[in-house]
Parts: structure tokens; C-alpha cells; sequence
């Protein structure tokens, strides 16, 4: 099916940050920033940001080696955009997680948000490989042009076989001119309409479908500018 695992490598290392809290409680003082699973309480103050992960973490782990390309900094990431002021929220998937299924957690977890007041061009869905499959299909669930959503290596011929799916939303396509294993994002866009903002955005950092492996500044930069051109 066209969820199956892509290749993965490394690419270069962005703000790695040594002291941040991930799932465990914060330290005294501290607030945390990130969460694998909807927080309990919701602050509609805050920018949140939902990193949906790669295929090789259902399988692996968090911190999954590939033979060939190394380590998936997946903590790394999140840490990242934490860093950088988001509320992020990624959950761990199980293995072979059902895509559809897991776009309509994901686009149930955006309304809880709005629901809770959190105004939806706060709100940014970031996916990547499967995990950018997943954000195509919460977006069609969602249907709401003011929240912000990015695919990252996430389009291909499959997209010829889903004539029922139509993203809605802001939407950013990330692809590494290195990859081979992906395309332009431009037919499913176009699905859309004239209905929200639609960019493509082509990266050339090297390492194929894997670029986006390590939170590297070009790619970090351009999601964290996709989340607040709206203010």
C-alpha cells in the first residue's frame, strides 16, 4: 500500500537541545512543552504543533537505527520546535498503524484544541514520510482553511489512487530535491480549490528522502515561519 516504509538517512543537526523534558515531568520551575498525548489541559494561549512521525519508529522505537542511514533523532525534533515556543504533542504509533484511522485521531485532537479556545491559525499538523500521509488525510477530515498543516516527503503516485481525498487547510509541501521516492504535492493541492493557501516548498540539503531525518535549520525555519505568518 502507498504507507509503506520509505528509505531514511540523516541530515544536519539543528539545536540540539540537552536539557529538555519530553514525556517525564518538568523539573521545578519548568513548563513542559511536549506531550505524547492530548494534555489535560489545554491553554489557548499557546501555539501548538503535532509532529507526526515516520514508519520506521512503529517498528523500531524512538530512537530507531537504520542500517545504513543511522539514527532517527525523533526526540531531537520535537525538542526542537519546544525550543523554539511550541506546545508540541506526538504520539508513538503501534506497528502497521491504519492511516485513514490515525488522520481522524489526529483531526479529533485539532477540534478538542479549538474547542478548548485555541484559535485553529495557532494550531500547526507537521507529518512526515507515513506520518505526512496521515496529516494529507486529518486535513480532509478537518476541512478547516485556518489551520496550518505541513507535508513533508509525503506525495507520490498514491495520491492518484485517493480521488476522494481533498486536503483543506494552510497548506505547506516540503520535498528534498534529492528524493526519488516522492513528488510534487501540486495535483493533490489542486483538489482544493481556490479554498486556503497552498505552497511548495523544494529543499536541497542532500540525503535523499531522508533530509528531513534530524532537525535541520532550512526545513525547521521554513515550518516555524508557516506556523505564525498568520499573526
Amino acid at each position: 500500500m502507498f504507507w509503506k516504509p520509505f528509505v531514511l538517512v540523516w541530515a544536519g543537526l539543528f539545536l540540539v537541545c540537552s536539557g529538555c523534558v519530553a514525556e517525564d515531568s518538568p523539573a521545578e520551575g519548568e513548563t513542559r512543552r511536549v506531550f505524547d498525548e492530548m494534555p489535560d489541559t489545554i491553554d489557548s494561549a499557546a501555539r501548538y504543533l503535532f509532529y507526526i512521525h515516520g514508519r520506521i519508529i512503529e517498528e523500531k522505537g524512538e530512537r530507531p537505527t537504520h542500517p545504513r542511514f543511522g539514527v532517527y533523532e525523533y526526540r531531537k525534533i520535537l525538542e526542537t520546535f519546544a525550543d523554539l515556543g511550541f506546545v508540541v504533542i506526538s504520539e508513538v504509533r503501534p506497528s502497521a498503524a491504519d492511516v485513514p484511522m490515525w488522520g481522524e485521531r489526529v483531526a479529533g485532537q485539532v477540534r478538542r484544541l479549538v474547542g478548548g479556545g485555541v484559535p485553529p491559525e495557532h494550531i500547526t499538523v507537521v507529518g512526515f514520510s507515513k506520518g505526512g500521509v496521515i496529516a494529507i488525510f486529518a486535513s480532509s477530515k478537518l476541512a478547516d482553511d485556518r489551520v496550518n498543516f505541513v507535508f513533508m516527503g509525503a506525495c507520490g503516485p498514491w495520491i492518484d489512487g485517493q480521488t476522494d481525498l481533498v486536503p483543506r487547510g494552510r497548506l505547506l509541501a516540503l520535498r528534498e530535491s534529492s528524493d526519488n521516492l516522492v513528488g510534487s504535492c501540486s495535483r493533490l493541492f489542486a483538489r482544493g480549490g481556490d479554498g486556503g493557501e497552498r505552497r511548495e516548498v523544494v529543499t536541497d540539503l542532500g540525503g535523499g528522502h531522508g533530509a528531513y531525518y534530524r532537525p535541520h535549520p532550512e526545513w525547521v525555519e521554513e515550518i516555524v515561519n508557516w506556523a505564525t505568518t498568520q499573526d
